[in-house]
């Protein structure tokens, strides 16, 4: 395996450009953006697939566009409604084994959105402790987040235990809000901000195992949430474990709508893991 773990492409071919993912730890290709012919681009995107050794590719589709990925054998595992300035993409995804196409736990993980879209929406936050701070951070709270992000995941799809990662992030725009205990960050949270289809990824979402009784997180969604909507940014959207009730249950009671499910998607702690896909619209 590459020790890259991810690296942005702009494809420009002569019958497609397109803007993609090589995704060598996840072990995928995704493409984010994409314009020209689409037979043309599915034959490279699987002889790059083939190449560096992925399992699953990964196309945002136009609304116009699903059943002509449909027709090249592309599933529809989701929507990312208003991702491109307001205009839904949706996740047409094709599986190169069998092994990386079935998940071992879909009925689980169906049993646990069940659970989860039983229960309210729009319910009050928990009040922060008084011994509880939450501000936006900064580039100087890198090694911070790198050493939270450590503690809580062994194992995780990008390289957030590196503060030096964690800084380039900070610096090219993505927002992370943080809640201090006692001087420590406890728990934290990152919108990945898309500044040319004004979309955010809410990610990165991670708390102390002590900490979590308080209901830290729903704290942090909704200050990411106020400073989207300041920049005008009203799609706002996260792929959550379909394994954690608890994370699934804060965005569905905090508005957010569930999308679909991205089946073994990416790495997290010791397998591949589906994702659900929540979305909220920042502008109602």
């Amino acid at each position: 395996m590459k020790t890259t773990y991810y690296e942005n492409k702009e494809i420009n071919k002569t019958h497609f450009i397109a803007d993609t993912c090589f995704d060598y730890y996840s072990e995928r290709i995704r493409a984010d953006d994409y314009r020209g012919n689409i037979n043309f681009f599915s034959e490279w995107l699987e002889e790059e697939a083939k190449n560096n050794g992925f399992h699953k590719i990964i196309v945002k589709s136009k609304r116009d566009d699903i059943a002509s990925w449909q027709e090249i054998g592309y599933i529809n595992e989701g929507e990312f409604k208003g991702y491109f300035n307001g205009a839904s993409a949706y996740a047409m995804c094709k599986y190169l084994t069998n092994e990386r196409r079935n998940s071992e736990y879909w009925v689980d993980e169906d049993r646990i959105l069940r659970d989860v879209l039983k229960l309210e929406t729009g319910t009050k936050n928990q009040p922060l402790q008084n011994n509880y701070f939450l501000r936006m951070a900064d580039v100087q709270d890198a090694e911070s987040l790198a050493g939270l992000y450590g503690d809580v995941f062994q194992v995780y799809p990008t390289p957030m235990n590196d503060a030096e990662y964690v800084r380039k992030m900070i610096k090219s725009g993505t927002l992370f809000c943080v809640i201090e205990h006692e001087g420590k960050i406890i728990s934290a949270a990152s919108a990945d901000v898309n500044e040319t289809y004004n979309n955010a990824e809410i990610t990165d979402c991670a708390t102390i195992p002590e900490h979590r009784k308080f209901g830290l997180m729903k704290h942090l969604i909704d200050q990411l949430e106020k400073e989207l909507f300041q920049r005008n940014i009203y799609c706002s959207y996260s792929i959550a474990r379909g394994l954690s009730f608890g994370m699934n249950a804060v965005f569905h009671q905090k508005g957010y709508v569930y999308k679909g499910r991205l089946a073994n998607n990416c790495k997290i702690f010791d397998k591949y893991e589906d994702m659900n896909i929540w979305v909220k619209d920042l502008s109602r």
